[in-house]
């Protein structure tokens, strides 16, 4: 090669090497603007998007038909008291571990120490009816369902109530015995205890005494003292309520408006305090007797359940890591006695002295 050739080459193969490095570096620099202004971008994309909050879907008539159909034959005050006390299932909880601490306690002297506790007046008005407390405690998915449909859909868990009524009536199950009075006024059925002093719970199988049979709600459990087997209606043991007359959370101050669709206590409208379920209908109106204690809610730093108000006393750590308005799915997925709970026998007298039971309707 030439010594002209060969210096052709060399001013060729530099002015390629100048050119690579003019190219890497123009890259380099757009790399770092871009680095340099466009920080905010990065660190925009790679944050999460916050979710839409999730609203509690509404359950439907036959939903609600189904949820009910476990108390709806019950009296009027005693499924008032169901249906507040399902708003606070973790003080239902509580109140059927206490109660199986302390079954030495009858009649006034149990009162005394009920109404000690930090329990809204519900809670500690199923106290009277212990088999009662003790189903819902067994039964807590279905309990906390309850509970939810209650705070969010008030109105349509009545009719739902009313609905079941009449279709017992229609099958021959739901008419007057000695142990309750059935009546209507209109439209509504309304069912009392015959004896104002003795409180009958009824004893049927609730998806059979409804005429056709109706499904079974997931996980059901069938508490000994609660369930007939059959299509018909038993009676056992009377509860008297009596000995809880001094207490304002006794069985007379409940009951029922069907006609506005409400809970009765103490003659003003029940409005539950609870923080356990999310109210998407803003149900908590203003007016009316505000519901004693209420729990702080689940989950968060605060582990297991405070007592309402700060007060003091042993907890159970049963709901530790649940969070508000969850708790339904929470349980619901638990099956038949989620948490346990203990065996208060039958539906037997509870505080002192027994009645006779009616047999099968």
């Amino acid at each position: 090669m030439g010594l002209k050739a060969f210096g052709d080459a060399c001013i060729a193969e530099g002015e390629l090497i100048v050119k690579v490095i003019k190219q890497s570096l123009s890259f380099l620099l757009s790399w770092c603007l871009l680095l340099t202004t466009a920080p905010g971008a990065f660190a925009q994309a790679s944050q999460p998007v916050a979710p839409s909050p999730v609203q509690a879907a509404q359950q439907t008539p036959e939903q609600l038909q189904q949820l009910v159909a476990p108390i709806a034959l019950y009296p009027d005050a005693l499924v008032a008291q169901i249906l507040a006390a399902a708003t606070y299932p973790d003080q239902i909880v509580e109140a059927d571990r206490w109660l199986q601490q302390h079954s030495d306690l009858k009649g006034v002297q149990l009162g005394n120490e009920v109404d000690k506790q930090p329990w809204d007046p519900s809670v500690k008005a199923l106290v009277e009816f212990p088999s009662v407390l003790a189903n819902m405690d067994k039964n807590l998915s279905w309990t906390s369902s309850l509970g939810d449909a209650y705070v969010n859909q008030e109105q349509e868990v009545t009719n739902a109530v009313q609905v079941m009524r009449d279709r017992a009536e229609k099958a021959g199950n739901l008419k007057s015995t000695s142990q309750e009075k059935v009546s209507k006024e209109g439209q509504t059925i309304v069912i009392e205890p015959s004896d104002p002093e003795v409180v009958y719970v009824p004893e049927y199988d609730p998806w059979l005494v409804y005429g056709g049979p109706i499904g079974i709600w997931p996980g059901w459990y069938s508490y000994p003292g609660l369930f007939l087997a059959g299509p018909g209606i038993a009676f056992g043991l009377g509860f008297g309520v009596g000995f809880y007359g001094g207490f304002g959370w006794g069985w007379h101050g409940w009951g029922y408006d069907w006609h506005h669709h409400g809970i009765i206590y103490n003659h003003n409208t029940y409005i539950s305090h609870s923080r356990i379920f999310v109210n998407h209908n803003n149900f908590n109106r203003g007016g009316g007797f505000h519901g004693g204690s209420s729990a702080r809610g689940f989950g968060g730093a605060q582990h297991g359940f405070a007592a309402p108000h700060g007060q003091p006393g042993t907890h159970s750590g049963a709901f530790s890591g649940f969070n508000h308005g969850g708790v339904s799915r929470g349980f619901s997925s638990r099956g038949q006695s989620s948490f346990g709970g203990g065996s208060h026998g039958g539906g037997g007298f509870h505080g002192g002295g027994g009645h006779g039971g009616g047999g099968h309707r």
